[in-house]
């Protein structure tokens, strides 16, 4: 049955449908994020080569997607796909670019003891955020804005823009990035089915067959029909997860039970909670990214024998 086919690929992929299409190393994805590129730069560059990955796989300590880095040129870029609002945007990706500039000194033989000024590549980091109509279609987020002693002298600064790449946005872009177009008309076929009543799994799979027949992405959607059922079964539940435990306050009861050493009766449900949730499947890392936490806390409590109440 088609339904089994959709479940039996869930939690097999890794990488987010962003990254699959525009930021791996065959062609296509070559041809897409040079698209990508000179549709956000008003550039006219012609070969895909000339853009250089440089994405660092498996940075936990900040938890960011690693969805795209790549040199051309003189800059450095990062593209980060949010499906929400996420305010520390500009402190997660400036640990990541510390370590981007860190791999480009080592890799150039660039020392920063040198009397002379180490050049470096200008950055630019872009996060694609599919929100909705009614949020701005863009807005740039501030590292000030987290200082905990208000700084208007920008002295020290670090930003992230964000795009909102909701279709009605989007068809701005589907002249010189149509990639990019047709990968949020299928996201958005997916939310709206789901707004209808679909489940993930039925929402999924009709929109990866309307995909098909529009020829979103070319055969894109044919070819890799299995790799793309796997990751957008897997984003998917995860926004879901992320939403209940927003609505239900798990994610600050528990962040903030844990980081004050809080025994209140809020932090025990949390970590009720949690446990109830990898005990009916979810793994250690979405627990984690969804509450806010690390993953050692995650398994140092679900670790803990549960203690029978008086």
């Amino acid at each position: 049955m088609e339904h089994d086919f959709l479940t039996s690929h869930q939690g097999q992929y890794k990488d987010r449908l962003f990254k699959f299409i525009f930021g791996r190393d065959d062609e296509n994805s070559k041809k897409w994020r040079l698209e990508l590129y000179n549709a956000l730069n008003g550039t006219n560059y012609t070969d895909p080569n000339a853009l250089e990955l440089n994405t660092i796989e498996n940075v936990i300590y900040i938890t960011m997607h690693n969805d795209i880095s790549f040199l051309l040129g003189t800059e450095m870029n990062l593209y980060e796909q949010q499906s929400s609002r996420n305010p520390n945007m500009p402190l997660r990706g400036l640990l990541y670019f510390s370590q981007l500039y860190q791999n480009y000194l080592t890799k150039n033989g660039k020392n920063l003891i040198s009397t002379q000024l180490v050049k470096i590549p200008t950055p630019e980091f872009i996060v694609f955020y599919t929100g909705s109509e009614t949020d701005p279609k863009e807005w740039t987020l501030k590292l000030s804005d987290a200082f905990m002693n208000k700084d208007n002298s920008g002295a020290y600064e670090w930003t992230a823009k964000v795009l909102n790449i909701h279709p009605v946005y989007a068809k701005e872009l589907q002249k010189s990035c149509k990639a990019l177009y047709d990968y949020s008309c299928y996201v958005y076929r997916i939310k709206d089915n789901i707004k209808s009543g679909m489940k993930n799994d039925e929402a999924i799979e009709e929109a990866i067959g309307w995909a098909e027949k529009e020829h979103l992405l070319g055969n894109f959607f044919k070819i890799q029909k299995a790799e793309v059922i796997g990751m957008s079964l897997t984003e998917f539940d995860e926004d879901e997860f992320k939403r209940i435990c927003r609505e239900d306050g798990y994610a600050e009861g528990l962040s903030e039970g844990l980081s004050k050493g809080q025994k209140d009766g809020r932090m025990e449900k949390a970590i009720e909670d949690a446990r109830s949730f990898y005990a009916n499947g979810a793994s250690i890392e979405l627990i984690a990214k969804s509450l806010n936490m690390t993953i050692e806390q995650v398994n140092e409590i679900v670790k803990q024998p549960v203690l029978k109440r008086q």
